[in-house]
């Protein structure tokens, strides 16, 4: 069996799996029970100076 062949095989197969599996992982972490308040802070970033321009001094270094 020549290397192509075998490598296609293995993509459509068990690669096409294991990225399927990785993903729902990835999912399933995204969304588990104690991730909503390691999230809430990021997601406000955007609109943290909605009315006004930060102050001098005010921006944090971590938000760039």
């Amino acid at each position: 069996m020549e290397t192509y062949s075998l490598l296609r095989e293995f993509a459509d197969s068990w690669m096409l799996l294991f990225l399927f599996a990785f993903f729902v992982g990835v999912v399933i972490w995204v969304f588990r029970p104690g991730s909503t308040k390691t999230y809430e802070d990021p997601s406000g970033i955007p609109f943290r100076h909605e009315d006004k321009p930060a102050r001098k001094g005010e921006g944090n270094a971590k938000e760039a």
